[in-house]
């Protein structure tokens, strides 16, 4: 039941975002929107921060942190920046410029992509169930890709026209593809609560930093308006401490393959909440793609159902790269 209500907020999660930045869009001050998605990111970032310490401080202990190397460090530090600053950075990008349902199907290209690095670089035994499922994925997202129609917002690549958003959408899928990968590789034995802090705290930082160097600090300018706060209280408690604090109790006593089931449902809600608070109707590209990208989950779960699956905080494997697992199915959670 945690695990189902975190999923349900989480699949929310971009609709809302949208639909706060078009309440600041009808709410100016001067000339500028007050709940940017610069601003919305980077406060939402925070809360999620004022989540995570209280749970997981206990293990930034003295001696926990001295058993990590200087590659470990390193290791955080790339993470942070993929999939901490550079991913969530280009998915409210481009939610700003593509529909909610795009974002949310073409962020499934992420799942295949980790599956054949994983098989590539690590050498990961899988399923012909998974490669048949992140085949269906795959064929999915770049049918959602081609088939758009024409937008203003287009980049031409020789005769095929892509759309910004949605080559936004599948650069940030790459990065946090290769920040799993990584994580998996170098990061296994670091402590969950140590690896989730660091990776928060250092990516909202040079988030920050990124977009006071493109944009100047002008764009930050609201960060402590009242009107910006009223609704980021609604949206931090609600998406990021709620629906954060219902996903880690959730994952505590949960077994692999029904974490990974319910995470699963993700998209579907989000096209659900797409509709109802947007009423944005999917296109013919995304009903092709969509259905695709479906099959392709359908298929992997029952490759994933048909293993072994401990329980989460089970001591045979690390907390850190089953999050990181479970999380891949998902997609954006809002932060």
């Amino acid at each position: 039941m945690y695990l189902w209500l975190a999923i349900l907020i989480f699949g929310f999660s971009s609709a809302i975002t949208r639909k706060l930045t078009e309440i600041g869009a009808q709410n100016l001050i001067g000339d500028r929107n007050p709940i940017s998605l610069c601003n919305v990111l980077f406060v939402g970032n925070l809360c999620a921060l004022l989540v995570t310490i209280p749970i997981y401080w206990r293990q930034w202990k003295p001696a926990n942190l001295r058993q990590l190397s200087k590659r470990d460090w390193i290791s955080l530090t790339v993470v942070a920046i993929l999939s901490g600053a550079l991913a969530p950075g280009l998915i409210f990008q481009a939610l700003a410029i593509t529909g909610v349902n795009n974002v949310i199907l073409i962020g499934r290209l992420e799942p295949p992509l980790t599956l054949a690095f994983s098989v590539w670089l690590l050498r990961e035994r899988v399923t012909k169930w998974q490669i048949g499922g992140a085949i269906a994925a795959f064929i999915g997202v770049s049918l959602t890709i081609v088939l758009q129609p024409s937008t203003q917002a287009m980049m031409s690549m020789g005769s095929l026209k892509l759309g910004l958003g949605e080559i936004l959408t599948a650069i940030g899928a790459l990065a946090v593809s290769v920040s799993t990968i990584i994580g998996k590789k170098h990061l296994s034995h670091v402590p969950l609560g140590i690896y989730s802090i660091f990776r928060n705290t250092l990516g909202t930082i040079i988030f920050f930093c990124i977009a006071l160097g493109l944009y100047g600090k002008e764009h930050f300018m609201d960060v402590f308006s009242p009107f910006l706060w009223q609704w980021m209280l609604v949206y931090g408690a609600f998406i990021v401490v709620l629906g954060q604090f219902l996903w880690i109790k959730g994952l505590r006593t949960s077994t692999v393959s029904t974490a990974s089931l319910i995470g699963s449902f993700t998209p579907i809600i989000g096209i659900i909440a797409a509709f109802l608070l947007l009423n944005e109707v999917p296109t013919q590209a995304q009903y092709i793609g969509g259905g695709l990208i479906l099959a392709g989950i359908f298929l992997s779960q029952v490759g994933i159902q048909r293993q072994t699956s401990p329980t989460i905080t089970s001591p045979q494997s690390s907390s850190t790269q089953v999050e990181q697992q479970i999380e891949m199915g998902m997609g954006f959670k809002g932060m």
